[in-house]
């Protein structure tokens, strides 16, 4: 049989003619990337291929940004917090900040634009009580008060693009200029991106594809005094904040934003704070500007007869692809980072393009690929992982990034992606286009809702992972799970209600934060829309801290209807007494033990009409729970796992009221699964772990049969008719 070909994006470099070629061959590519820090010759360039060639709008163009330095991207950023032993305090703002990236902005009046903050009050320091040592970087209080905390909140401007420096300094590359970010606001640097872009395509006829990476603002990430990440915020629009953009806000929304609606008390916002409206507001403002902007250099692009691609990543914020305005931008594909099957969804399901690509793990760097180190691990983990949501919703192109030289020194792995990319269009060539069955309707429900969809924090940071761990494991798990999923927000269930084929809510996350709702769930509103829905037949899971909010003698506000409660101190003097599980439950059947992670503590069933599934150390952390007609399920913490999205999918099933419907399309075994498509009247049998499995598969008209399936095997087979 001929080896097929296609769908599959390679990283090249300079003098790598050869090889590059040799693995075009194994791996079927059909596409040719460059990567940062790396450049394709004209050798390369000529092969038959497409060509992507990534374009930096906004950074790597040090001639221009030198002389405008004034036009510098800008953040806005918090000092320390300083106690104050007398009433003169002297605080070092930029301490603790990297001065390689960073420097203060003198060109503006800090008396306009910066804050100092009481905050231990909360009171803004008068403009008149603090003045500024710009040769030291210092602001000197006058009047302040002993034994009260102040803080500066303070703009910069950016002289480093952060992702570059990542780079420079993952890859050592000594003297290798620094990019400097500057800002498409600003009258030359707005001029200077649509004039050299003209410019470079004239210059590149061989490219078929500009890589836009991406466009003009990066996410927020801001390095210590060490060269060292201190803050990272995928979803931070701080690096959008500039002078101009503050003028251009007040004119356009009507008042004028504070430098605390930015740095939000040195919490900058993050994805797990409840949004203000007023930063919402700033996010709308910008998404538009960079859609309007964007769209012109997307046009210049197809006026030249090739393609515009976005990466999802470095500078993509404003650009949001679940957000109202990206349709305008006009975009050809979007190229994203696949580190797992939560992340192939978010790129899958982007909507007004027409392709997407994964670019899937390892990154072709020396942190991976160097002597005595096996890349072929995390090749495999990553593919599996991102396998299962392939096949609900495959991406349309596959792909790396980084020193492909790096990677041919290792055999084996050229083996392993050769099989992977064979197998990716297999699946492509079979399923694409093609309904998967689906048994359920489930919806996300949190504050950011669809503007979110299957994004969570996108960064590997150990204390942001524990406190997303349940939320992560639960899009994680639902990625390659045969269920629909939306996203909705508490303001769409304030508008409009629970939409109507929704058969299961799920609110996870820690109090306070924007996925459990924080403040949100004091709107009477709120709670008896979805008390009311729940007890006409809805079915509702809770995870880790759902409804969260101290009221009226409750901390989950739908307390009653989860059938538990945490102890938060307040009842400490009335006793609990229904500790007792249950012998047996059909949410715990294919459960031999317990993973909750961090888990929640001192959950406490409210009633013996609560259903104690798991209870130890004196507390619930898995019940379930009738409240009228419907049915709720209570997880104390969900880490991604085999075995918990199998509880997961049970406890989706017992909430609906759907039991006898598990069982369609269905894998005893946890370690594999059965994905059908009655529409072409075929399944796939996957082997989601690196061992042998056996299973008994079950199909959609409840025949049944043993199979044994190699490690990370995936076999395709015929079904007789539409289950």
């Amino acid at each position: 049989m001929q080896k097929k070909k296609g769908r599959v994006t390679l990283p090249s470099e300079e003098n790598f003619l050869t090889e590059t070629q040799e693995l075009m061959e194994r791996w079927g590519a059909d596409a040719i990337r460059d990567s940062d820090g790396t450049k394709l010759d004209e050798g390369i360039k000529q092969l038959d291929a497409k060509i992507y060639t990534t374009y930096f709008v906004a950074r790597g163009h040090n001639e221009f940004a030198k002389n405008h330095m004034e036009e510098c991207q800008q953040l806005y950023l918090m000092s320390l917090f300083n106690t104050a032993l007398s009433d003169t305090l002297e605080i070092e703002f930029m301490k603790g900040y990297f001065a390689e990236q960073l420097q203060p902005d003198y060109i503006h009046d800090p008396k306009k634009y910066w804050e100092v903050i009481d905050r231990t009050t909360g009171e803004v320091v008068n403009p008149m009580d603090w003045e500024v040592k710009k040769e030291t970087n210092r602001v000197v209080i006058s009047n302040a008060i002993p034994w009260h905390e102040y803080t500066v909140s303070f703009l910069v401007y950016a002289i480093w693009d952060p992702t570059q420096m990542y780079n420079h300094i993952t890859n050592n590359w000594g003297d290798k200029p620094h990019d400097i970010p500057f800002d498409v606001r600003q009258p030359h640097s707005n001029k200077f991106i649509k004039t050299y872009l003209k410019q470079w395509l004239a210059e590149n006829p061989d490219t078929d594809v500009v890589r836009f990476t991406t466009f003009f603002y990066h996410f927020t990430l801001v390095f210590n005094n060490l060269g060292k990440e201190k803050f990272v915020d995928w979803f931070g629009y701080g690096a959008s904040v500039s002078v101009a953009a503050l003028d251009a806000f007040e004119k356009e929304k009507g008042y004028r934003l504070r430098p605390e609606d930015i740095v939000d008390q040195g919490y900058y916002n993050t994805p797990f704070r409840v949004p203000t409206q007023a930063f919402l507001d700033y996010m709308d403002f910008v998404q538009r500007f960079v859609a309007e902007e964007a769209k012109k250099l997307v046009d210049i692009v197809h006026e030249s007869g090739k393609e515009a691609m976005m990466f999802l990543g470095d500078n993509w914020i404003g650009t949001e692809p679940y957000g109202k305005y990206f349709e305008k931008i006009g975009l050809d594909a979007v190229v994203g980072s696949v580190g797992g099957g939560t992340t192939l969804r978010m790129i899958a399901d982007i909507p007004h393009v027409r392709y997407t690509e994964g670019r899937f793990l390892p990154y072709f760097f020396p942190d991976t690929f160097y002597d005595g180190n096996n890349p072929v691990i995390e090749a495999n983990e990553n593919w599996l992982t991102a396998r299962r949501a392939i096949l609900r919703n495959p991406v349309d192109r596959i792909g790396y990034g980084g020193y492909l030289s790096l990677a041919y020194k290792f055999p084996d792995f050229v083996a392993y992606i050769e099989k992977v990319t064979e197998e990716f269009r297999e699946i492509y060539d079979t399923i694409k286009g093609v309904t998967p069955y689906s048994g359920l309707k489930v919806a996300i429900l949190n504050s950011w809702g669809k503007l979110r969809t299957w994004q969570t924090h996108m960064v590997a940071h150990a204390l942001w992972y524990k406190q997303i761990y349940s939320y992560l494991g639960v899009l994680e798990s639902l990625s390659g799970a045969a269920v629909d999923v939306s996203f909705i927000s508490f303001d769409d269930c304030l508008r409009n209600g629970v939409p109507e084929d929704v058969d299961v809510i799920i609110n996870a996350g820690d109090a306070g934060t924007a996925f459990s709702g924080g403040e949100y769930w004091m709107n009477e509103k709120l709670v008896t829309t979805i008390r009311a829905w729940i007890h006409n037949g809805g079915g509702f899971i809770g995870i880790g801290e759902p409804t969260a909010y101290q009221h009226e003698g409750h901390f989950f506000q739908l307390a009653t209807a989860l059938g538990v409660d945490k102890e938060v101190g307040f009842s400490l003097s009335t006793d609990k007494y229904f500790v007792t599980p249950v012998q047996e439950h059909f949410i715990s059947a294919d459960s031999s033990e317990f993973d909750f992670g961090e888990s929640m503590k001192n959950i406490y069933a409210l009633s013996e009409d609560t259903e104690i599934i798991e209870h130890s150390n004196g507390e619930v952390h898995l019940s379930s729970h009738s409240f009228g007609a419907g049915r709720t399920v209570y997880i104390a913490g969900l880490p991604y796992s085999e075995e918990n999205t199998r509880l997961l999918m049970r406890a989706l099933y017992y909430a609906a009221h759907k039991e006898e419907d598990f069982y369609k399309w269905h894998a005893s075994n946890i370690y594999c699964e059965v994905h059908a498509y009655p529409a072409i009247r075929k399944m796939a049998i996957v082997n989601n772990s690196m061992k042998e499995q056996t299973t008994t598969i079950y199909d959609g008209k409840g025949n049944r049969k043993e199979v044994t399936l190699a490690p990370s095997e995936i076999r395709w087979e015929d079904v007789s008719s539409e289950g």
